[in-house]
């Protein structure tokens, strides 16, 4: 829930609003979630000549295992041989067989990108001509299938029991100290913690599967495993695990040791154990769930691509926000349906909570702002990407969050009224826990059958000629001689005025109003869940533009019908401001003197300038080169050189470095039939 607006609230918004601003209109590229920038022989491209060998270029270095870089001959053979291997940078290659005959070749990839999540794809080229091709199954099942929406279950299944089980034990702590004693708060952190522990290890058994194969029967290989608990991901759902021993600890003592005590009296000395045990509560609670969120954020997105010390806490704080403020919002419902009538849910407490909320909120906008910027790169991803979409989307919901919020705000202060204008008479007649001014105090499960039963009882034990307005029988008078009878008689009394009490609260609008508002917080939150666990797993809209800036040029590369080579490098220097595509047009592209165009551009296509660009020609099979060409600075991101020499047709290696700083700089190349 949220506080009303104030002028100082209203600045610090705008102030947001402009930083945001800022931020995109500075935004620079970073890689996460990789994607295939490059290849070659490149998608669709006709060679005269058999390739020795198949590179590929992502967005970011990438994980691979023996057959993550495959290649079909047109009948479905492989033709590949050895293992794919990191050659430079982000490219990866696989050598092939000699001799390989004319036709259509299928290139299949399947690897696992920096940020924990399989990228798989094919394409093909061919040599000589086009044939048809018997290729239909790449084989590239990994995040798909059975195996990959059982994943995307299990993700889902894993944010909610943290959300409810650091989300519970905040509200308990820090709002309604007095809920560690209520048995439906108990079984709801409790069952946070159960679906995260079963979530986690059921994610450590598919991770195989899911990043490989994408079979069921798979789950169970353990070697598939072995291998899991060698990469990043597999340590921090191991880490997960751990950390969770540590919060059934946690929440033993809770509602343990902390619930006894708290169901103690006032004495000074209880008191004083009372807070201090809190208070190291408090201390241990935010520990194991910072670095149960660390799990997240050093496995995900924020562990790689621009600024991961700084994304990396961020992810951490923004996963504790929510947990507090939607865990603290479905404990909230669990208080205001089934509290018991001996242990009332106060304003205070819901005020509190208000507050924790409020909190909750301006941290996720402040997190949020910065994750959108990383992820993002520029406004035009809000509407160009999958990613930006269900950001748009994502954004929507948590403003009808935060409008019920504001509407469970009016609530709580319209039932604080009604006990404020309350006079004696009426509290006389309503017992206290019926005009709490939260009306959260409720009878609990099977309160109401129980509180039936004891009116028919009662009734029955009522003389049937007591006429309206006589005098009822005292309790001395009407108490039966059997002690188990009495017993009896005394619990179904306490039934119907645990009846009684709740029919009175039921009545209230306000209360009512509470709960109505509360509820559709906690159901649009259950959709808002599922939104940012399809966004974990979908390709940040900055590294989407970044592949098509790179591979949209490599689309419209070869030569034209006049002779001219047009070749597209992207590279990476590692600095800032380190990624680009470097595009080298050679005209003719024949034996004797060509022009030589290059341009340098970022990875959204825009030209920009660099200290020092080189080049330099080898032909390999002659042991001619490198022959080094200086070209000249013409305008921003151009370069350009006349008379450039090739002597020898052949297969010619052409080599650019590209420096963006004193120190950084890299070397790329690609092989082009010249002459």
């Amino acid at each position: 829930m949220t506080r009303t607006i104030t002028p100082r609230l209203r600045t610090l918004v705008l102030l947001l609003l402009a930083v945001t601003g800022a931020l995109f209109a500075g935004a620079a590229p970073a890689s996460a979630h990789a994607a295939l920038t490059g290849s070659d022989p490149a998608q669709g491209v006709v060679v005269d000549r058999a390739p020795t060998q198949i590179s590929l270029t992502f967005s970011e270095q990438v994980a691979m295992g023996d057959n993550s870089l495959r290649v079909l001959d047109p009948k479905g053979k492989p033709v590949q041989s050895g293992k794919p291997a990191n050659v430079s940078g982000t490219t990866y290659a696989v050598r092939l067989h000699a001799g390989l005959a004319d036709g259509t070749y299928t290139v299949a990839y399947q690897v696992v990108s920096a940020d924990s999540h399989p990228v798989a794809g094919a394409y093909t080229f061919s040599i000589g001509a086009p044939s048809r091709t018997v290729v239909s199954d790449t084989g590239a099942g990994a995040g798909g299938g059975a195996v990959g929406w059982l994943y995307a279950v299990g993700r889902y299944l894993s944010y909610a029991g943290f959300i409810v089980l650091a989300g519970g034990a905040a509200f308990v702590l820090a709002c309604w100290r007095q809920g560690a004693g209520v048995r439906a708060l108990q079984r709801l952190v409790v069952g946070g913690w159960l679906t995260l522990t079963a979530a986690t290890l059921g994610l450590l058994l598919l991770r195989g599967s899911y990043t490989s194969s994408g079979k069921l029967g798979d789950v169970f290989d353990l070697d598939l495993l072995g291998q899991v608990l060698q990469t990043k991901t597999g340590a921090a759902l191991v880490s997960r695990l751990l950390l969770l021993a540590a919060a059934a600890l946690f929440v033993a003592v809770l509602f343990g040791a902390y619930a006894r005590r708290e169901e103690e009296g006032a004495d000074e000395d209880a008191a004083a154990e009372r807070r201090d045990l809190g208070f190291g509560l408090a201390i241990g609670g935010i520990v194991v769930a910072a670095g149960l969120a660390a799990s997240w954020a050093m496995a995900e997105h924020a562990s790689t691509g621009l600024q991961p010390g700084i994304a990396m806490p961020v992810d951490i704080v923004h996963l504790l926000a929510v947990a507090c403020w939607f865990g603290g919002l479905t404990a909230l419902l669990v208080a205001l349906y089934r509290a018991p009538a001996d242990t009332p849910l106060g304003t205070d407490a819901v005020r509190r909570f208000s507050r924790l909320a409020f909190g909750s909120v301006l941290a996720l906008v402040t997190t949020g702002v910065y994750q959108s910027w990383r992820q993002l790169g520029s406004w035009s991803a809000f509407t160009d990407t999958r990613y930006g979409q269900l950001l748009l989307v994502k954004l929507g919901l948590v403003a009808v969050m935060v409008g019920l919020a504001w509407i469970s705000r009016r609530w709580t202060g319209r039932l604080a009224e009604g006990v404020t204008v309350a006079g004696p008479k009426e509290e006389a007649e309503v017992p206290a826990a019926a005009t709490l001014p939260t009306g959260a105090a409720t009878a609990e499960a099977g309160g109401a059958g129980q509180a039936g039963t004891g009116e028919a009882a009662v009734a029955a034990t009522e003389p049937s000629g007591t006429e309206a307005g006589e005098a009822r029988p005292t309790a001395e008078d009407e108490a039966p001689a059997d002690p188990g009878r009495a017993a009896q008689l005394a619990r179904q009394r306490v039934a119907v005025e645990s009846a009684r009490r709740k029919r009175l609260r039921d009545a209230d609008p306000s209360r009512a109003g509470l709960r109505r508002s509360v509820l559709a917080e906690a159901g649009v939150a259950i959709v808002l869940l599922a939104v940012t666990t399809a966004l974990t797993q979908t390709e940040p809209g900055r590294t989407e533009q970044e592949a098509r800036a790179a591979t949209a040029p490599a689309a419209s590369s070869p030569a034209d019908t006049s002779g001219a080579l047009t070749l597209d490098m992207p590279f990476d220097t590692g600095g800032k401001n380190g990624k680009g595509l470097v595009r080298i047009d050679l005209d003719p592209a024949r034996v004797g003197a060509n022009e030589m165009h290059l341009y340098v551009q970022r990875p959204d296509g825009r030209p920009y300038d660099i200290p020092e660009v080189k080049v330099a020609l080898t032909l390999k099979a002659k042991k001619i080169g490198p022959l080094p060409v200086a070209p000249e600075h013409i305008t921003t991101g151009h370069w350009a050189a006349s008379g450039v020499q090739v002597p020898m047709a052949g297969d010619w290696e052409v080599a650019v470095t590209v420096r963006t700083s004193d120190i950084d700089q890299v070397t790329v190349s690609k092989n082009a039939q010249i002459g």
